[in-house]
């Protein structure tokens, strides 16, 4: 664990409440520094004495390992995705595939901070607004903690593959009459009222977890960065997360370069990407955002500035891509690669074809897209958009008729 403190992204200030999400005194979004002068005197090979995955990270982390909680989240896959390359136009291809976290998702990532963090202060019930995964997961940490869960859902927009997780492990699931927006208003007033310790990416420390997915791309790519990462981007905080751990390993000396950060969002629901096409700084809520993609379907991202920032300081990009070219990714990606992912994690695949098209990304980069969440996280989306089953008579001779067309 590294020293650190909780500021203001804003204005600045430090803030010493664990318990507040946002400045006391402006209001502002909060972030953690982390002091990594100790750091600075080790090297990368120091760490792979320890099992790859969120924990190898933990000098860069600001959660004490006594206090972890943990079901051996990250050290998922990183695939160089050779004919999925080829079908896109870019040849230097990889796919790093979050699915495989324990409840399926990047969130086990910022979860597992989180909930150690939470353990720290002493906290015995803990919240989330989610369109889904971040339910799933939290359910499954706070389990593992022996904690109590509440998660806020919007009402008819959660996939069920996700609701089935977080009633599984045991959560207070709670079905809210509005978006969700709305859900994590109400999920906020009780963090406010001291009733839970909420656990959505406004939490400073989440993030911090989330750092590890580049950390792990880095590593698994021998510190050869890349040209290029593309994510999905809903609530915003996984750019954010990323574009912070860049600027850690920089500040330590383990890179001299960084990527250029790229964002995705479905054109029912991009906040972001309008603010970005506008090169504004800050961005206009949607009011009703709607895509097949229901992990990124959020108007009013909590770390849409933050994401923006990372975009411009790398000489990233952010566009939008519709849910047909979305869908058409997804099955892509399964059928070139046999990788199973969910409608929002295809958003980053169905971005970089879109970007080498449009000659935004040249087809010579060597380009990480990061696929969020796994497929069967949403089984209806896969079987509306696939034939359905083949009727055969219980007959070699049928068969063979059906595998020749």
């Amino acid at each position: 664990m590294a020293a650190h403190k909780v500021v203001c992204w804003d204005c600045g200030a430090e803030v010493d409440d664990p318990f507040v999400n946002t400045c006391p005194k402006c209001g502002g979004l909060l972030t953690v520094k982390m002091d990594l002068e100790k750091v600075k005197e080790m090297k990368p090979e120091d760490l792979r004495k320890a099992p790859i995955g969120v924990w190898r990270y933990a000098p860069f982390m600001p959660v004490d390992p006594a206090h972890k909680v943990s079901i051996q989240e990250g050290g998922t896959p990183l695939y160089s995705t050779q004919a999925l390359g080829e079908a896109i136009g870019c040849k230097n291809t990889f796919v790093k595939f979050e699915g495989l976290n324990p409840t399926g998702s990047f969130k086990d990532r910022g979860m597992t901070m989180g909930v150690s963090h939470a353990k720290e202060l002493g906290a015995t019930v803990v919240g989330c607004a989610s369109t889904g995964n971040t339910s799933a997961s939290l359910a499954a940490y706070a389990a593992k903690a022996g904690m109590k869960c509440a998660v806020f859902l919007p009402s008819g927009k959660v996939a069920m593959g996700k609701l089935a997780q977080a009633l599984f492990f045991g959560a207070k699931v709670l079905s809210i009459d509005g978006n969700f927006d709305d859900a994590l208003a109400l999920a906020r007033k009780m963090a406010d009222e001291r009733k839970l310790y909420l656990l959505n990416s406004i939490n400073p420390y989440r993030p911090e977890g989330q750092k590890s997915v580049l950390f792990e791309i880095i590593d698994q790519l021998c510190y050869d960065v890349p040209d290029r990462i593309i994510l999905p981007v809903g609530n915003a905080a996984n750019i954010w997360a990323v574009y912070k751990a860049c600027m850690e390993l920089k500040e330590v000396g383990w890179i001299d370069k960084v990527p250029m950060l790229t964002g995705i969002q479905a054109a029912g629901s991009a906040p972001v990407a309008r603010a970005f096409a506008a090169k504004n700084k800050t961005f206009e809520p949607e009011p009703n955002p709607e895509t097949v993609a229901t992990a990124i379907r959020i108007g009013n991202p909590v770390s849409g500035r933050k994401a923006l920032h990372a975009m411009y300081s790398t000489g990233g990009y952010c566009t939008t891509v519709t849910d047909e070219e979305i869908i058409s990714a997804q099955l892509l990606l399964g059928r070139k690669e046999g990788v199973c992912v969910e409608p929002a994690s295809a958003a980053s695949v169905a971005g970089l074809r879109k970007l080498i098209e449009t000659g935004v990304a040249d087809k010579d980069e060597r380009v990480v897209c990061i696929c969020t969440g796994n497929g069967l996280k949403d089984p209806d989306t896969i079987i509306n958009n696939c034939a359905p089953p083949i009727k055969c008579g219980n007959s070699v001779a049928d068969v063979e008729r059906i595998l020749s067309q």
